[in-house]
């Protein structure tokens, strides 16, 4: 851990809703919910139990050989060192071993990666899977990014921000985002580079990511090769599930979810009781599998003995549904409910790196793995983190603050920095605490003469005691204005670091800070980043 980083628990930001900070702090009402603690033992009892549930390792690997394989058919040259490819090379080659286990984290395909903490969740596997392969060098580690090719929903993957700007990609596409092809990208990619190739690296990003997007066939491989481009040196494996092989695996849950509505019954028995504090995230259908074929992605309801594709001209009888999960596997998608589950059929997985609304929905699912005997893994909260740079810091410390005091709103700083600096009194706390003991002296007065005049004594002070908290609010009000300075220092910097009112990683692209540092930011990032913590991380940069 740098020396020039903090850590705050979650709940102290104030950005993480209650789910989220109830399992950090080990908040028993969710030990219902979850397989392993996130710690040493946790993590050992998740080995012991995948260990005992054997995967197509063949199928995983022969997948990913051909997936790794058709990079080469790809025009434009990837930013890869041969000594980086054979570390990626030789973890795909572990996994055929019944000694190897993966770290994996998910996302969806968004274009040129969405948000920040795709990286951080990126990292976090990488960071954990290391840890784990030191703690047990009789076995073997290795992360994976899962990409979630198959989500449709172009509103949120087709979209970027960029210095506070939204730029979306405009196409008239439809199905799986990542079967999109990427024309179009083209004028986004401009726009991009307009911005940031001035930047001391700018060239070198947009050099990666015309690679990337410009010359690949679809979405789903522009992503592909944008993790392996980021992060080969770091041994990351990255996977398309969208592969017949793979869906192979998962033609009994299909079927059972399509013929029985299994996992319906199992998931809406535990979000009865997980909602009884909780918000749920995600409530299962009747019917948790999307038909996926060319450019559909589609709903399947079921209509008496028959099955319809929702929206679509498409229709199967029961046996010919039967056929279709046989001879078709790939035509079928799970949504949320199910993704989770194909996920851990797959891999030989340990541990699943999620962010909030992920863990939130994985909190739903612990009995849906027991029932199809797949074992659940850690749920580790994804690392999140705070870029501030220098310019900010100093700004920041100038003004007497420190970086977790700006996780205060613009009025509490301003307030804090109005009664601290001010060299009028503006609140009166001995005031207020002087007139209270004022009257409770009356009380004792008019309580010797008469019980019933205590409640006028009462009434008296509650009047008093309001209108000096009105006296105080408009002194405070009217200091401040001699502080317009500082509140716009104080505006700006919050506006720096908290784009939009939120969490910088819930907004901001990795492309403007890798323009400015280059590959020396994912570097930070990494020396940074946490493994079972679970703490909240600010970085100076």
């Amino acid at each position: 851990m740098d020396s020039s980083s903090i850590l705050m628990d979650f709940r102290q930001t104030g950005y993480f809703n209650e789910i989220v900070t109830d399992y950090v702090s080990g908040n028993n009402d969710l030990r219902p919910f979850f397989e392993h603690n996130v710690n040493d033992q946790g993590l050992v009892d998740a080995i012991r139990a995948r260990e005992s549930a054997p995967v197509n390792r063949e199928a995983l690997v022969e997948v990913l050989r051909t997936q790794y394989a058709s990079l080469e058919a790809c025009s434009g040259r990837d930013h890869v060192s041969p000594v980086a490819l054979d570390r990626v090379n030789a973890n795909i080659e572990k996994l055929a071993s019944a000694n190897t286990f993966t770290v994996c984290t998910a996302h969806q395909p968004n274009i040129f990666s969405g948000y920040l903490y795709f990286i951080y969740k990126t990292i976090h596997a990488i960071k954990l899977a290391e840890r784990l392969q030191e703690q047990h060098p009789y076995l073997q580690f290795v992360p994976v990014f899962y990409i979630g090719t198959e989500d449709a929903d172009l509103e949120e993957l087709g979209k970027i921000f960029l210095g506070g700007e939204k730029l979306v990609w405009n196409t008239s596409q439809k199905g799986a985002v990542g079967r999109m092809k990427t024309k179009g990208l083209d004028q986004l990619v401009n726009r991009i580079d307009g911005e940031l190739s001035v930047q001391p690296h700018g060239k070198e990003l947009m050099a990666l990511i015309r690679t990337c997007y410009l010359e690949s066939p679809d979405v789903q491989t522009a992503t592909f090769r944008l993790l392996h481009n980021l992060f080969a040196e770091y041994g990351l494996v990255v996977l398309i599930p969208d592969h017949p092989l793979l869906k192979r695996e998962m033609t009994r849950v299909f079927e059972d979810d399509l013929f029985h509505h299994t996992a319906s019954r199992v998931v809406a028995s535990t979000n009865a009781k997980l909602g009884e504090k909780y918000k749920v995230q995600a409530n299962p259908r009747e019917i948790n599998v999307f038909y996926l074929k060319d450019d559909i992605r589609n709903r399947i309801e079921k209509q008496g003995d028959g099955f319809f594709v929702v929206d679509t001209a498409i229709s199967f009888t029961a046996d010919e549904m039967k056929r279709e999960i046989i001879e078709h596997p790939e035509r079928f998608s799970p949504n949320v409910i199910l993704r989770g589950l194909y996920q851990e059929t797959i891999l030989p997985n340990i541990a699943f790196i999620g962010g909030g609304g992920e863990l939130a929905y994985w909190l739903e699912l612990k009995e849906l793995f027991h029932h199809y005997k797949v074992p659940y893994p850690v749920q580790v909260l994804r690392n999140s983190l705070l870029l501030v740079e220098k310019k900010w810091e100093e700004k920041i410390h100038r003004l007497g603050f420190s970086i977790t005091d700006f996780f205060q709103t613009e009025q509490a700083l301003l307030d804090e920095l109005v009664k601290r600096d001010s060299a009028a009194q503006v609140h009166l706390t001995s005031e207020i605490r002087d007139t209270s003991a004022f009257y409770e002296h009356l009380r004792k007065i008019s309580g010797n003469i008469d019980k019933t005049l205590e409640t006028h004594v009462n009434a008296l002070e509650a009047k008093m005691l309001k209108q000096l908290k009105g006296l105080e609010k408009k002194l405070l009000r009217a200091e401040k204005r001699k502080f317009s300075d500082q509140s716009g220092q104080i505006r700006t910097i919050r506006a720096a670091i908290f784009p939009n009112g939120g969490l910088q990683e819930r907004v901001e692209n990795f492309m403007p800070w890798y323009a400015r540092y280059g590959r020396d930011i994912i570097r930070k990032i990494y020396d940074n980043s946490l493994t079972t913590e679970q703490k909240f991380v600010i970085i100076s940069v």
